[in-house]
């Protein structure tokens, strides 16, 4: 049985920069009960901005935060659940304006949210593109991640390496060394447009960890555009991980 719905919104306009990182780097994230889902043989990690519109949660539209910004960066990982292999991500950092929206994430799913200054522009292009571009000030500093993507949209192949990148209807976070918690997000398959070029200019040690500045410097090994959907994010649930089973 379905778990009780939590949040309903869109998320639109998704720019996702695509990086390979050691496998290393992300260990203390992963969380119990889950293994890396890798893209032949490379551990990734997207560096992802978006819109959320017309937000309810709980059924209730909250005045001042239907409508905002967020960028993060997470990884993709795999849980078997003891029938079938679940695929879904894990967040290691949220950004978004609201801090009730910080603080309702981190306390109810142990999310990693904060919350700064943040804008967010669309530009069209003379030659059937648009420019998406998210900006958060940190630091006294506007960081941004954006991308030029061809307004002709198609749908996702599989096998793709957008379907692997978008295609991930779970989210996972670390609890404790043997407890997991689980959430199911509900959404169509997204049309992508091709992406002509990007930017994402950050203070990467500052906001990530140095772990990460070696591999947020390189050039991302994809960078994909998606319109966004309807979504739906489920209650979520506890796994505990039996230490002597394993």
């Amino acid at each position: 049985m379905a778990k009780r719905q939590f949040l309903k919104a869109q998320w639109k306009n998704l720019v996702m920069l695509n990086y390979e990182v050691d496998p290393h780097v992300l260990d203390a994230y992963l969380p119990p009960g889950t293994v890396l889902d890798l893209w032949q043989g490379k551990a990734l990690v997207s560096m992802v901005g978006f819109v959320f519109a017309d937000t309810k949660v709980l059924g209730i539209k909250w005045l001042g935060h239907v409508n905002f910004e967020e960028v993060n960066l997470r990884f993709y990982v795999r849980h078997f659940n003891g029938t079938e292999w679940k695929r879904g991500a894990v967040f290691i950092s949220e950004i978004v304006p609201k801090n009730l929206i910080a603080l309702i994430a981190n306390k109810l799913y142990k999310e990693h949210y904060r919350a700064l200054p943040m804008r967010s522009s669309v530009t069209l292009t003379e030659d059937n593109h648009t420019r998406f571009l998210y900006e958060w000030k940190f630091n006294n500093r506007w960081n941004k991640l954006g991308a030029t993507a061809s307004n002709q949209l198609l749908d996702i192949k599989a096998g793709s390496a957008e379907e692997f990148i978008l295609e991930h209807y779970w989210g996972y976070n670390k609890l404790t060394s043997i407890s997991t918690m689980e959430y199911q997000v509900e959404h169509v398959s997204w049309q992508t447009g091709a992406v002509k070029d990007y930017i994402f200019d950050a203070d990467v040690a500052g906001l990530y960890g140095e772990a990460f500045e070696p591999y947020l410097k390189n050039e991302p090994v994809s960078a994909f555009f998606a319109v966004g959907s309807d979504i739906k994010v489920r209650m979520g649930n506890k796994i505990v991980i039996d230490a002597k089973a394993s």
